[in-house]
């Protein structure tokens, strides 16, 4: 529907208590009328503790807050929700979940009450044709979502929606369906996976967390991963199972590394690719960072 159709559909729309408040509406014609390209993040999220912390990985996440466009809203693709099936949350409120354990009390005590939207939402269930998307009442955002984007928007201001990861489903098949996101972007929206690129926590120093140092198996994944990642040849990306052993070291679980897929699928021709926060932890952690347009 464009703009003049949607505002004759206005007319007929009851003048009572059940009709959409005037600044709802303003939002919504303000979205349809969106024509900018919002870039696509992928967000190396690394410990719950960089909520809290200050490090060179937060004052990163804030120079890319600050150097990009203002969204109308946040679409969070996080490693942290995983489901039978895929979701997006449809709540007017999330509320911040701490799924995490053995942190100190400070962390268990940030709040982040962006507002949800029910909106965008819906719009992208209906945008999305590979799979039925449910509506989730429940879960809310989880540290991947909350403990990043509270460093691109601290004020909580910017409406933040999250879409879960379907654990049965190949890394085709999530590419893919990442593919079918791509008008979110000309309607101010701002994608963000949430993950980490190199994420083998059997395999972490957890006396040395805090350094920046990564075994050989760790940077060679990584490094062909970048490489893949700035050439735009997203193959062995997709096709991670058959890299070998440093992908198979670096990626035990796909759950963190599929939400780079989410941001890689979505870059299109022409677009530049760069990377921020690049760096290894601990040996087997990457806190690398990518952004798309």
């Amino acid at each position: 529907m464009n703009r003049k159709d949607f505002l004759k559909a206005l007319a007929f729309l009851p003048a009572t208590g059940a009709a959409v408040k005037l600044n709802e509406l303003n939002n919504l014609t303000r979205d349809m009328d969106n024509t900018e390209r919002m870039p696509v993040l992928f967000l190396g999220h690394g410990s719950p503790m960089n909520a809290i912390e200050e490090n060179e990985f937060v004052s990163g996440f804030r120079k890319v807050g600050s150097e990009i466009s203002r969204p109308s809203a946040v679409l969070v693709i996080s490693a942290h929700w995983e489901t039978q099936g895929t979701f997006v949350t449809a709540m007017q409120k999330p509320r911040t979940i701490h799924d995490f354990g053995g942190f100190p009390k400070a962390l268990f005590d940030v709040q982040y009450p962006a507002p949800g939207s029910p909106e965008l939402a819906a719009e992208t269930r209906n945008l999305v044709k590979k799979t039925e998307v449910g509506l989730d009442e429940k879960w809310g955002l989880d540290h991947g979502a909350w403990s990043v984007i509270k460093h691109l928007y601290p004020n909580a201001d910017v409406p933040v929606i999250q879409m879960s990861l379907d654990y049965r489903q190949s890394a085709r098949w999530h590419y893919d369906l990442a593919k079918e996101l791509a008008a979110l972007r000309r309607k101010g929206v701002l994608i963000v996976g949430s993950g980490n690129m190199v994420h083998n926590l059997a395999m972490v120093e957890w006396r040395r967390l805090n350094e920046t140092f990564g075994y050989d198996w760790a940077i060679e994944a990584s490094e062909k991963m970048k490489n893949s990642i700035l050439s735009g040849d997203h193959q062995p990306l997709v096709n991670f199972r058959s890299q070998g052993k440093s992908f198979d070291l670096a990626i035990p679980t796909p759950e963190h590394y599929l939400p780079l897929l989410y941001t890689v699928a979505l870059q299109e021709k022409g677009e530049e690719v760069t990377l921020f926060n690049d760096r290894a932890l601990a040996g087997s952690l990457t806190m690398t960072s990518v952004r798309v347009g």
